[in-house]
């Protein structure tokens, strides 16, 4: 274990407390994964930890405390157990000195592991068994309906889960999930987004998509593909899906992803693409098309002009030629220039523009 985690459980432990590292981190840790969120769970209260860590007063979104050391983003939570939920968020809770109870409000098996300083693994719901199985089970298999009903977001983490680490849905689950499929779209777009990126970014994402289409998850959230080429980059994953407009992308984002669809619709990669998509779309839309990535690199070094600041000619000599008042006539001759060029039929150089807007105002 990494010495600032022990000494993260130490600290806590001396001033007479329980610490155990819990959830995602000693998932990950027992799979050989490595990973930086952690989360740690404790008797201690919230004023205990603002005390034991004076320097770090960021409260997390749960009442609990957060650590960011060294690239590890820490949350450290109080035992509790969650009495009322709306909007999938707890709006009840107590705190608690039972480890035994703060485990049963995790959402799986396999995410309700604990370690202590010493990496003794603490296995009070038999993850140990579905991790080795490969199997993401509720934690109160009783009761999926109601996991399931207090927290919707369960549904596309359990399918998350599977798709990134590979492992199966334990058969309740999977049959709870298949006809309560509805409640996600109580959730709202940003977390149903964020959790599609996931599953889209791993490279497992085929059993994902599969499960989310085999669930009907696909079809109550409008949300289509025919196939989908993995790439290491989400907007060129997001641009294979047909999507709604409703959920929450920069705009930036968006750019991207209207961009990466033209390209691979258009289905090549000239000059004129080049031009208008530029080279990181280009590069992202040739992984999808399995275009050769050196060819678009060499294709865009040679462009003859990248964008209309490199045309040979201003506006101020198209006015004065054209002997005309600025108008909507100057962009439309400049962008004629600019096909020309781009298709090789015209050179980017002064004279030769001045000669062609010449006898574009004697036609």
């Amino acid at each position: 274990m990494d010495k600032i985690l022990k000494r993260i459980l130490s600290t806590i432990e001396n001033a007479g407390f329980e610490a155990f590292l819990v959830g995602g981190f000693v998932r990950d840790y027992l799979l050989g994964i490595k990973t930086f969120d952690v989360d740690i769970c404790t008797n201690a209260l919230p004023k205990d930890l603002h005390e034991l860590f004076p320097n770090n007063n960021n409260s997390n979104n749960y009442g609990g405390f957060n650590l960011q050391i060294k690239g590890y983003n820490i949350d450290i939570t109080t035992y509790r157990k969650e009495l009322k939920y709306n909007l999938r968020r707890p709006t009840e809770i107590m705190y608690i000195n039972d480890l035994n109870i703060d485990v049963l409000r995790r959402d799986f098996t396999i995410n309700a592991v604990c370690m202590d300083k010493n990496e003794k693994i603490i296995d009070l719901v038999n993850g140990i068994d579905d991790i080795n199985n490969h199997l993401i089970r509720m934690v109160d298999s009783k009761n999926i309906k109601n996991r399931l009903e207090e927290d919707p977001l369960r549904i596309l983490r359990a399918i998350r889960f599977a798709s990134v680490l590979n492992f199966d849905i334990e058969e309740n689950l999977y049959k709870e999930i298949k006809e309560n499929y509805q409640l996600v779209k109580t959730l709202s777009n940003t977390r149903i987004k964020s959790e599609l990126t996931k599953i889209l970014l791993n490279k497992n994402y085929q059993k994902g998509l599969k499960l989310l289409k085999n669930l009907k998850i696909l079809d109550l959230l409008n949300i289509s593909y025919d196939d989908v080429v993995y790439v290491n980059d989400i907007c060129g994953m997001w641009a294979q899906l047909n999507t709604p407009q409703s959920y929450t992308f920069t705009k930036q984002e968006n750019r991207n992803i209207i961009s990466i669809r033209q390209i691979i619709n258009k289905g090549i990669i000239d000059n004129k693409v080049l031009y208008k998509h530029g080279l990181y779309n280009s590069l992202v839309a040739s992984d999808i098309l399995n275009i050769n990535k050196k060819d678009i690199n060499v294709m865009y070094e040679k462009l003859p002009i990248k964008s209309a600041n490199d045309l040979a000619i201003t506006n101020e000599e198209i006015i004065h030629l054209l002997d005309i008042l600025p108008s909507k006539k100057i962009s439309d001759i400049k962008n004629e220039m600019i096909n020309l060029i781009l298709e090789e039929k015209l050179k980017n150089d002064n004279k030769i523009l001045r000669e062609y807007v010449i006898k574009r105002k004697e036609c």
